[in-house]
């Protein structure tokens, strides 16, 4: 039953670890309990055709100790997950080479219309029970996932009477600076009444400045935007009744915030030096960088409707990214002020409404057979606002899909699975004609563009199959088609030849990722191990390149491959290691012959990486978590971009109390002096977009967390 199951899952996954193990260590076969919500036949981790990472809570709170920034929480926890930038924005922040479909609860968050890459901080990872991440592209909730899906579960009420949780952490570097402090509270309430169950959860955290290595201060990015000199805040709100055992409605919200403090502006450093940007204090014009979202989704499932199960989720996401100003070159009208002195920003404006229909049937043909088929619809409206002169500067985009699909899962064999699927995309644009700004053609101040209504269809397939070789051994692969769009409104905003027309334009057309994936996994005595092989081809792909600091959309073919591997060891019940290697190569066709000819720079592909984790339950109150991460240097075909490699590591220790727990976290554990992947790696443009933009990373930090449950 729906409502059996459910509490089965809570339980089992608050037991898991993945990475690390609880303090009684869980026999191997405790992995095949947990489903996957992402995957929409509700597959089993362990038994997926491709590479599957589920990331638990027990995880998130150990990383959180250690670190606020939600990129490198996801980066210390996924191999081929690209190093943070450590700021609000998370371009250059890549997953196997490609764009990550980012979703809490199904609910999509990502803007791929005209994307902000500002989907990193879209809820607090206080409100998230765990974190499922589907490597490679994928087609399963439509649009957006060419690198990957990860998927934001949201936390569930607790079965039994009224429970209440309270946290609370102080975060400093090391040499104590009183601009450096940073607070955070959380609290939650959560319970069932009869047939109702209900979550009530809040959290508010200020960030201070961040200081490198050498207790500089790191400098602010007063354009793309910085979480250092923030506050945030979340609401979430999560309702269910359940209509019988088998039946549940389930409301939830969820409205989170993020706005720089607004204290601070940039000193540039030199990138050809290798010399950091800093911050001082001063007054910023304009307003302060910020993120703002609302999530909402109404859920109806029925576990036995007629021998099937029934999903049926509506939802709305309602998302505002606004950036820091400035008067460069793409502001300039000489209509409103002279050229040069026009300081203005821009707001990236997303408002989404959906649903989806998931219909599943187990046991057919004597018990080899599931089948899995739904309709998801999808309308999104999105454009970028020029605020502080109530400009256009990218057209109202309509979006407009919908998508049958139908999944089968046929057990051929006691030791053998096949997996298939089709997914056929109907899609459109919708965009009224629009004049771009002045400074698409200075000369006559910006150029008419006829709208239109292009019209897209794709068929995208997934195949593949997972063999138990022998109880230690299990072979898997996997093809898949993942369906996407190039940054729309990058395209819009800079036509600057008159006469253009949307229906005509070539860079409107969508992308189709092929992902094949071919992989081990192991599984003897204290031993276990996970590795595979990918290969990510586009024909025409999207590829992010700097035009004079601003960067634009190159449609050309684009190959990546890569290897990732995990493997664990039990060392004793009460300790276990954990070895993490990936290996990402991308190349492009830069000159239209339809061979691959450039390296992919830092914009586009993460470091090849060598991770270590040594999890220890020293006593049933005392545990710990150190870990390592190394990212090798790299060489790219881009002027001026090299990547000279760094090591960090990190620490947690908990001890828990009479009442509540105690954590001490320290981020680089050994003070490590070194410039940000994407500083090395991404940083292109002009001198002085490349000065501004070259930030070192966060030197040792301590977190000091308590946190009680009642």
């Amino acid at each position: 039953m729906l409502r059996k199951s459910c509490l089965c899952l809570s339980v089992s996954l608050a037991t898991l670890s993945l990475v690390s193990p609880p303090t009684v260590a869980e026999p191997a076969t405790e992995l095949e309990t947990v489903t996957i919500s992402a995957t929409r036949a509700q597959s089993e981790a362990g038994k997926t055709p491709q590479k599957i990472t589920v990331i638990d809570r027990e995880q998130i709170e150990q990383q959180l100790a250690i670190t606020s920034d939600h990129g490198a929480v996801l980066s210390n926890l996924i191999p081929s997950y690209s190093p943070s930038r450590q700021k609000m924005s998370s371009a250059g922040e890549t997953f196997r080479g490609r764009s990550a479909l980012i979703l809490i609860d199904g609910v999509p968050q990502s803007t791929p219309l005209r994307d902000s890459q500002r989907d990193g901080y879209v809820i607090d990872l206080s409100m998230v029970e765990r974190i499922e991440v589907i490597h490679g592209a994928s087609a399963e909730h439509g649009l957006g996932a060419t690198g990957g899906i990860i998927n934001y579960v949201t936390r569930r009420p607790a079965s039994g009477t009224l429970r209440q949780h309270a946290g609370a952490s102080l975060t400093t570097p090391i040499d104590y600076e009183s601009e450096g402090l940073g607070y955070k509270l959380d609290y939650r309430v959560e319970g069932t009444e009869g047939n109702f169950d209900y979550l009530a959860a809040a959290s508010w955290q200020t960030q201070g400045m961040f200081y490198d290595a050498n207790g500089e201060l790191i400098g602010v990015d007063d354009t793309q935007g910085d979480v250092m000199d923030s506050t945030s805040q979340d609401l979430m709100v999560k309702l269910g009744y359940w209509i019988d055992d088998n039946q549940n409605l389930s409301l939830m919200l969820n409205r989170y915030e993020v706005e720089g403090e607004h204290e601070y502006v940039n000193v540039p450093g030199d990138a050809d030096a290798n010399v950091p940007a800093t911050s001082r204090k001063g007054d910023p014009q304009g307003k302060a960088p910020q993120n703002e979202t609302l999530a909402s989704s109404l859920t109806y499932k029925h576990a036995d409707l007629y021998g099937n199960e029934l999903g049926l989720q509506l939802y709305t996401q309602r998302f505002r990214a606004r950036f820091g100003g400035g008067t460069n070159g793409t502001f300039q009208d000489a209509s409103i002020a002279p050229i040069g002195t026009l300081f203005d920003q821009s707001q990236n404006e997303s408002d989404k409404i959906g649903g989806k229909l998931t219909l599943s049937r187990d046991g057919l043909l004597d018990d080899h057979l599931r089948l899995t088929g739904g309709l998801d619809v999808l309308q999104d409206t999105t454009r970028q606002q020029l605020i502080l002169t109530d400009r256009e500067w990218v057209p109202e985009t309509v979006f407009r899909n919908y998508a049958p699909f139908l999944q089968a899962e046929i057990r051929a064999l006691e030791s053998l699975t096949l997996f298939a699927g089709v997914r056929h995309e109907f899609a459109e644009l919708e965009i009224d004609s629009f004049r771009t700004i002045a400074s698409t053609n200075p000369a006559i101040g910006g150029v008419d563009v006829e709208g239109g209504n292009p019209n897209f269809e794709e068929t995208l397939y997934n195949a593949g199959f997972v063999w138990q070789v022998s109880d230690w051994v299990q072979l898997f692969g996997n093809y898949s088609e993942g369906f996407g769009m190039p940054d729309v409104g990058r395209v819009l905003r800079g036509i600057g030849t008159p006469g253009t027309r949307v229906d005509s334009f070539l860079d409107l057309q969508p992308v189709v990722t092929e992902n094949r994936e071919i992989g081990l996994r192991l599984k003897q005595g204290p031993f276990d191990a996970e590795i595979s092989y990918y290969e990510s081809d586009a024909d025409l792909g999207s590829r992010l390149d700097s035009v004079g600091g601003v960067y634009q959309i190159r449609r050309e073919r684009t190959e990546i491959d890569g290897v990732e591997f995990t493997g664990g060891w039990q060392v004793t019940e009460a300790h276990r290691l954990k070895l993490m290697y990936a290996q990402v190569d991308g190349r492009s066709d830069t000159d239209g012959d339809g061979k691959v000819d450039t390296d992919l720079n830092g914009a586009n592909i993460s470091p090849n990486r060598y991770g270590m984790s040594w999890q220890a339950n020293w006593t049933d109150e005392l545990h710990s978590l150190l870990q390592v991460n190394h990212y090798a240097s790299r060489d790219f075909d881009t002027p001026g971009l090299e990547f000279d490699g760094y090591s960090l590591v990190d620490a947690f220790v908990g001890y828990r109390l009479p009442v509540g727990e105690a954590s001490l976290g320290v981020e680089n554990l050994f003070n490590e002096d070194y410039l940000t992947y994407y500083s090395q790696a991404a940083n292109t443009g002009s001198k002085i977009t490349r000065d501004g933009r070259v930030f070192n990373g966060r030197g040792r930090t301590l977190t000091l967390s308590y946190a009680v449950n009642f």
